[in-house]
């Protein structure tokens, strides 16, 4: 049986952990704070929400860049000093991932809406209107509404389950694949123990849409 299935996981939402600089929002130094008596509850490893580089539309999980943490938790070195005390405590530690989508701010989305000819046009799920010029299908966004957004400028739709500022990516694009395993050896050459995965059941779309 492996560490994670016996385990105790306790689940911290950094905004509203610990603030420690005065701004309101809770932070990763906070989270580091705390380490002792999170260990003291009997936790064995420690589930952190993102923290991740965004907007904020959809309180982190709008990633806009998987590398890099969002200044208003603090910086790649405030991770990695909370990342140390905690292995030092005993706890493991284990980063949420976020496949499914990225921010409409991400690199690889903007490059992506740039043009259909775009190399990365592909790492996202573009579809043509339907006949009547409206959505390609009925599909809906789980926060309501049509789950398709027209981009006026290359006159295509593209599909976001969630917020319009958060475009699906295109699982069946090995590109795509391969990118988000690098972000995972990114975090895993840091020490990380793991990773919570976010709606990985919505990877997988119907290829033809229905």
């Amino acid at each position: 049986m492996s560490w994670w299935q016996r385990a105790v996981i306790y689940q911290v939402y950094p905004r509203s952990f610990q603030d420690t600089n005065g701004d309101g929002v809770g932070d990763l130094e906070g989270i580091r704070r705390r380490l002792p008596y999170l260990k003291s509850l009997g936790v064995d490893a420690l589930w952190l929400s993102p923290f991740h580089k965004s907007p904020m539309k959809d309180f982190g999980y709008d990633v806009a860049d998987y590398c890099d943490v969002d200044p208003v938790f603090g910086t790649l070195q405030d991770f990695d000093r909370l990342l140390e005390e905690a292995h030092a405590l005993g706890l493991k530690v284990l980063v949420d991932l976020v496949p499914n989508h990225t921010s409409s701010e991400h690199p690889w989305f903007l490059e992506s809406r740039a043009s259909r000819n775009s190399p990365k046009r592909d790492w996202y799920i573009w579809k043509d209107p339907a006949p009547d010029g409206g959505p390609p299908n009925n599909w809906q966004s789980f926060f309501g509404g049509p789950a398709w957004t027209l981009d006026e400028a290359t006159g295509q739709y593209y599909l976001h389950l969630f917020l319009p500022e958060q475009p699906d990516l295109n699982w069946r694009n090995p590109e795509v694949r391969e990118a988000i395993k690098e972000v995972m050896r990114f975090w895993l050459r840091r020490g990380v123990d793991g990773f919570r995965v976010d709606v990985l059941w919505l990877l997988g779309k119907d290829p033809l849409f229905r």
